[in-house]
């Protein structure tokens, strides 16, 4: 079976220690509710109502599964709460902001080449880590 990827003679080892890390990280990005459970967590702490509610239309089983994988993936915390009716609600972990570049970035690649010139609101912490144009 041939590899999607070049062969470049010398670097074997190389291609193997980079390709499942590389895999792992554009299946991330590359999954739009993800990046928008993401997004979304970067104002602050919420329920999955609230996910959900921001995120437009989108199944409870998308989300669910997608803050699932985040969790496991460590960038998402999930706290429940003991109290009737039960609460929980999702943060962003300390390696979770570490996406915020890549929304930033692709934030601004779509201002510059997609943008209809409609504004588009954006949580505080992106913001304000946004250097000026």
């Amino acid at each position: 079976m041939r590899k999607v990827s070049q062969y470049i003679p010398g670097q074997e080892a190389d291609a193997c220690s980079t390709h499942v890390p590389m895999q792992r990280a554009m299946s991330l990005i590359g999954d739009v509710w993800t990046l928008m459970i993401v997004y979304n967590l970067l104002g602050g702490s919420r329920r999955f109502g609230e996910l959900r509610e921001a995120m437009g239309n989108v199944s409870p089983k998308t989300v669910s599964q997608r803050l699932k994988m985040l969790e496991e993936d460590g960038f998402v915390d999930r706290h429940a709460f003991a109290v009737i009716p039960p609460r929980v609600e999702y943060q962003l972990t300390e390696t979770g902001p570490a996406l915020a570049g890549i929304i930033k970035a692709i934030r601004q690649f779509s201002e510059r080449y997609l943008s209809d010139g409609a504004e588009v609101s954006t949580p505080a912490s992106v913001t304000s880590s946004q250097s000026s144009h």
